[in-house]
C-alpha cells in the first residue's frame, strides 16, 4: 500500500509520496534519525505536486478552514488532480497532521486518511527540509510566508474571537479585586498616618472612604471651627458626627505636624478618594456588561459572583460546558485536591460561597443549598451562553426556586416542580420574544414612514418653488379651486 503525505505550508498545498512505506513503518528509529538528514531523506520522501496559494487572502481562508476541521475547496481541488484515482490493484494512504482534517476528508473525498505510526516523523522531516524539497523556495521565502500568514491568522482570531465579550468581564473583575485589596491598604496606611495629627478621628469616622474625605477636608485640626460645620455634614452626611469631629479637634492629644506633612497627607487621601470612586464607577461598569453578556446569572447569583465564576472558567462558554458539580467547587480547587490526598472530606463550596443564599442557610442545609444553587448557575450559564434573545426571564425563575428551596429546608414548605417552573418561563420568554419583535416592526414601519413624509414634503416643497419660479401656480392649488367651484355650483 502506498503512502502520500500533505502538507499545508503558508505558502500552498504540497503532496509526497513516501518510497517503501512498509519497510519504513517497521523501521521507525531509522526513520527518525533520517529525518535530521537531508540526503537519507530525499531518499525515502519525492515531492509529487505541490499548488501555491494565489493571495495571501486565499492562504488565510484556507487556514482557517482547516484549522476548523473543514475541507477547503482549493485542497479538494489539489487533492483531485494529485492523487491517483483509488482501485482494488492501487490502494494507498494519505498521511495527514490534523485529525479532523483527516475525517473530513475521508468523509467527503472517500480517502483513507493516518495521523500515526511514521507519518508524524514524516512530516516533521518535510517541515524541516521543506525549502530545500521545493525548487524555487529558499529558508528566507519560506520564512517570509510563514511569518506573514502567521501575523494575519492570529490578527484574525483576536478580531473574531467569540469570548471577547467575557474578556471585558474577566479584566474588569480582576482589577476590581485588585483595586478593594490597593484601597483597603491606602485606608489603613492613611488612618495611621493622620492619627499622628488626629488620634480621635478614627473612632468618631469608620468607614474608610469618608476618613480619607474627612482628612483631606480637615488637614490641621486647629483650622477646624463652627464655620466648617456645614461642609462637614456635607461629607459625613450625619450632623452628630459632623459636631462630634470639631469637638474632638479641639480637646484632641494628637501632635502637631508641619505644613509640608500636611499636603503630603492630603494629595494621599485624594488619591485614596479618587481611587474609590473609579472602583464605584468600574462596579457599574460591569453591571452593565453583566447585563448584556450573561444577564440570568447576573439575576440569580450577583455581579461579582457571577463575575468570578466567568472568570475562574476563562470564558462563558467554558463554564456553560461544565457539569453543576464542577461548578459547585470552582475556586477550591487546593482544597479539594488536598481532601483527596488525605481521605479527608471535600469541600461543599468554593467562590459560591460568596453568595447569599448559602450565608442565609443554616450550617447543616449548606452543602445542600450550595449543590442546589449549582445546579441553577449551570442552568443559567447555559442559557446565557446559547441562547440568541438574552433575557433575564430565566434568572428570575431559578433565583425563585432557590428561594423556595431555602424556605423548604427552614418551614417544610413544598416547592413546585421544576418542570411546571420552566414550562411557564418558556412561554414568558416566548411571549416576551414576540412583543419585541412587533416593537421591532413597529419602529422600523414609523422610521419608514417618517422617512416618507419627509421625502413628500421636500418634493412638494420644491414643485412649489418650481411653480413659483416660472411664473405658474402650483397644480395642487388649482384642483381644490376647481373643486370650490363645483360645490358653489351645486
Amino acid at each position: 500500500m502506498a503512502l502520500f503525505v500533505l502538507y499545508e505550508h503558508a505558502a500552498g498545498y504540497a503532496l509526497f509520496s513516501v518510497k517503501e512505506f512498509e519497510e519504513v513503518s517497521m523501521l521507525l528509529p531509522q526513520v527518525e534519525k533520517a529525518v535530521t538528514d537531508l540526503s537519507r531523506f530525499n531518499s525515502i520522501v519525492k515531492l509529487v505536486s505541490f499548488s501555491p496559494f494565489k493571495t495571501a487572502v486565499a492562504a488565510l481562508e484556507n487556514i482557517n478552514a482547516i484549522s476548523e476541521g473543514i475541507v477547503p475547496d482549493d485542497l479538494s481541488v489539489f487533492l483531485d488532480s494529485a492523487l491517483p484515482k483509488t482501485s482494488k490493484s492501487n490502494k494507498f494512504t494519505l498521511g495527514i497532521s490534523e485529525p479532523k482534517l483527516g475525517a473530513a476528508l475521508a468523509e467527503q473525498l472517500n480517502i483513507q486518511c493516518s495521523h500515526i505510526g511514521a507519518v508524524p516523523e514524516i512530516i516533521r522531516g518535510v517541515r524541516a527540509h521543506f525549502a530545500n524539497l521545493v525548487k524555487g523556495f529558499t529558508p528566507k521565502s519560506a520564512g517570509v510566508a510563514q511569518l506573514g500568514l502567521g501575523h494575519s491568522y492570529s490578527r484574525c482570531k483576536v478580531k473574531f474571537n467569540v469570548h471577547r465579550s467575557d474578556n471585558m468581564i474577566i479584566q474588569s473583575i480582576a482589577l476590581l479585586d485588585q483595586l478593594d485589596k490597593d484601597i483597603n491598604t491606602f485606608s489603613m496606611r492613611i488612618r495611621e498616618w493622620y492619627s499622628y495629627h488626629f488620634p480621635e478621628l478614627v473612632k468618631i469616622v469608620n468607614d474608610n472612604y469618608l476618613f480619607a474625605k474627612v482628612a483631606s477636608f480637615v488637614k490641621d485640626r486647629k483650622s477646624l471651627n463652627d464655620e466648617s460645620l456645614e461642609a462637614l455634614e456635607e461629607i459625613v452626611m450625619d450632623s452628630e458626627k459632623a459636631q462630634a469631629i470639631i469637638d474632638a479637634s479641639k480637646i484632641s492629644m494628637g501632635m502637631d505636624i508641619s505644613v509640608i506633612d500636611l499636603m503630603n497627607i492630603k494629595m494621599f487621601a485624594e488619591r485614596v478618594v479618587k481611587l474609590s470612586e473609579y472602583r464605584k464607577q468600574l462596579a457599574e461598569y460591569l453591571h452593565s456588561k453583566m447585563n448584556s453578556v450573561a444577564p440570568n446569572l447576573q439575576t440569580l447569583i450577583g455581579d461579582q459572583v457571577g463575575a468570578r465564576l466567568i472568570s475562574k472558567a476563562g470564558s462563558l462558554t467554558n463554564l456553560a460546558k461544565y457539569p453543576a458539580s464542577t461548578v459547585q467547587i470552582l475556586g477550591a480547587e487546593k482544597a479539594l485536591f488536598r481532601a483527596l490526598k488525605t481521605r479527608s472530606n471535600t469541600p461543599k463550596y468554593g467562590l459560591l460561597f460568596n453568595s447569599t443564599f448559602i450565608g442565609r442557610a443554616n450550617t447543616k442545609n449548606k452543602g445542600r443549598i450550595s449543590r442546589f444553587l449549582a445546579n441553577k448557575c449551570s442552568i443559567a450559564s447555559r442559557i446565557d451562553c446559547f441562547t440568541e434573545n438574552p433575557s433575564k426571564i430565566f434568572g428570575d425563575v431559578l433565583k425563585q426556586q432557590v428561594e423556595d428551596r431555602l424556605k423548604f429546608y427552614e418551614s417544610g414548605e413544598t416547592p413546585r416542580k421544576n418542570i411546571d417552573v420552566m414550562k411557564e418561563a418558556v412561554e414568558l420568554a416566548a411571549s416576551s420574544a414576540k412583543k419585541s419583535k412587533k416593537k421591532n416592526k413597529k419602529r422600523k414601519r414609523e422610521e419608514e414612514n417618517g422617512d416618507s413624509t419627509l421625502n413628500g414634503t421636500v418634493k412638494n416643497d420644491d414643485e412649489e418653488q418650481n411653480g413659483l419660479s416660472s411664473g405658474e401656480p402650483p397644480k395642487k392649488k388649482k384642483k381644490k379651486k376647481n373643486k370650490s367651484k363645483d360645490a358653489e355650483a351645486e
